[in-house]
């Protein structure tokens, strides 16, 4: 279960109680927050939501806690709720749902994530006329398509020849004023000479606020560059596929001790609706490098060693590194930047 549909579970579970008189709420949230839990927590899950609920409800935040908690214990793929605090929700998830989860993304493929929650929303987007608006602007849009939307871009001017060319910047840009343009804080000089990838790189992973820096600390092949980082994590991913098929064993979900990577898997969707929602391209490239990060530890014991023949340990540790390679790469290309297979 993914942090996204653990949201629907539980905004249901909200759902059923007020319509069956045991809130008295006259207005359902629209959605439920879940997030790992912080001191004091327990289970893969928090929410705040009854404490959210209590005043509208006129009951003390652990009693609507409770009333939610028993109906989430009887809901699939949930094994346990412990009210703690003032009135958190921590949920835990049945047993077999990292192996679940690694499931999904091989079959959803670079689409893991992507969703219908804008599905039918015409957005339009304004960018002011400066390279790193235009780049942000399409990296938004990629990322408002995955969720369903269909975005109009914008700007006073078209853009540039190089910035269409070097950059990726669509050209099809309609001409036009808007109100509330993006506008981050502007590139401090040409980001062209460091190639399409690099450049866009380099303007999106800073917050639209921070000043982006723009030199050759983009272009190097060592850890100190994010973006090599997570380009290189996808490579290894691939690479470990095509080893593992040479010694004749395939990827096939199962339990491997990598809660952390497991984690970043799973907000992914939450990722790509948040970065959606707040136009924030910042925040996916942050979330890739987590991502990037979680995995690092890992492909080491990917493949056997020696003389050692594969195992179901093997071929678990395999599709979770094809997993997290398979949101390297969509997120990659959601901003624009290519995810190669040899590096």
């Amino acid at each position: 279960m993914t942090p996204v549909e653990l949201s629907r579970t539980v905004l249901h579970a909200v759902r059923r109680a007020v319509d069956e008189g045991e809130l008295a709420v006259a207005v359902v949230p629209e959605r439920v927050v879940v997030a790992p839990p912080g001191p004091g927590g327990c289970g893969d899950y928090a929410t705040n939501v009854a404490l959210q609920l209590a005043r509208p409800a006129g009951q003390p935040a652990p009693a609507v806690a409770e009333v939610l908690r028993t109906r989430l214990l009887h809901a699939d793929g949930i094994s346990d709720v412990v009210v703690t605090g003032p009135g958190f929700l921590n949920i835990s998830l049945a047993g077999g749902s990292d192996a679940r989860l690694v499931g999904d993304i091989l079959r959803a493929g670079p689409r893991y994530g992507h969703s219908d929650a804008l599905a039918g929303q015409t957005i339009e987007l304004h960018a002011a006329p400066e390279v790193r608006a235009l780049v942000l602007m399409d990296s938004v849009a990629r990322v408002l398509r995955s969720q369903g939307a269909r975005p109009q871009l914008h700007c006073t001017r078209p853009p540039e020849d190089a910035w269409v060319r070097v950059l990726g910047v669509p050209e099809d840009i309609r001409v036009r004023p808007g109100t509330a343009p993006l506008r981050p804080v502007p590139a401090p000089a040409d980001p062209t000479p460091l190639g399409r990838d690099a450049a866009r790189w380099a303007l999106l992973h800073p917050a639209p606020h921070d000043r982006p820096r723009i030199g050759d600390e983009h272009l190097v092949q060592r850890e100190s560059n994010p973006l090599f980082r997570v380009r290189y994590a996808h490579a290894r991913s691939r690479a470990v596929v095509r080893n593992a098929a040479d010694l004749g064993f395939g990827p096939e979900p199962g339990p491997v001790n990598a809660s952390a990577l497991h984690q970043a898997l799973a907000d992914h969707p939450r990722v790509l609706a948040a970065t959606a929602a707040h136009r924030a391209p910042d925040r996916l490239a942050r979330h890739l490098v987590a991502v990037a990060d979680a995995l690092a530890p890992l492909l080491p014991s990917v493949l056997p060693l020696g003389d050692e023949k594969p195992s179901a340990a093997h071929r678990a540790r395999l599709a979770l590194a094809e997993a997290a390679g398979t949101v390297l790469a969509g997120g990659l290309t959601l901003l624009g930047i290519d995810a190669p297979e040899h590096l």
